[in-house]
């Protein structure tokens, strides 16, 4: 199969784009662009396509990948946004992405566990779901990390946080309750649980 190459942009600093006939982009240096005997109108055989796509660039974005797991664990779908953005095609994104989950350095599970775990003494139920969701964990591992490692008392985060906020119950106008009130909601306490501990609050200052 031929390959058309429709253009070759300059970026600057010897970094090029080059755009095939079908519309794939290809970021390239511009010794690879010499390598390969690039220009603009010109057909890829079958080998230069080869040299383009598998030992190229998707060798880069297999590096790539690697790196950016080494810097900070990352989602499946944290990691496909990451290689988008540095612009490899889609079909190179799909082979770094198999790469990299071949031998384990991206597990969304393990992910979604972890971040329960260390997110739990700080982050709501639902704000550590909201998150997870976020960075395109599926619901099946939010749920099950959240039964698994979500262990905290939500109430005692109510409360430590009354106290940070220096909520006087015997001294409070509508107008600060309502604040207050809408700062726990917001950060995913349940409505129920938030009314229950500032009534608490407010009978034990009253005894």
């Amino acid at each position: 199969m031929l390959y058309g190459v429709e253009r070759i942009e300059s970026l600057g600093k010897g970094k090029y784009r080059v755009l095939l006939e079908d519309g794939t982009k290809y970021p390239l240096y511009s010794s690879e662009l010499r390598r390969l005997h690039l220009e603009e109108g010109s057909l890829l055989t079958d080998k230069q396509y080869q040299q383009l796509h598998y030992e190229i660039v998707g060798k880069r974005a297999k590096k790539r990948a690697l790196h950016l797991l080494e810097k900070m664990d990352r989602s499946e779908h944290q990691l496909r946004q990451k290689l988008i953005e540095a612009e490899y095609p889609l079909s190179c994104v799909e082979e770094a992405i198999a790469y990299v989950k071949s031998f384990h350095y991206i597990d969304d599970e393990r992910y979604a566990m972890n971040y329960t775990r260390y997110a739990k003494e700080r982050l709501s139920r639902q704000q550590i779901k909201q998150k997870l969701l976020a960075k395109g964990i599926h619901m099946e591992h939010i749920e099950r990390a959240l039964e698994c490692e979500y262990d905290t008392d939500e109430t005692a985060q109510i409360r430590k946080l009354l106290e940070k906020k220096n909520y006087d119950s015997t001294n409070v106008d509508s107008k600060t309750y309502r604040r207050v009130y809408q700062f726990l909601l917001r950060r995913g306490f349940r409505n129920e649980d938030i009314i229950r501990e500032m009534k608490e609050m407010q009978e034990v200052s009253q005894w």
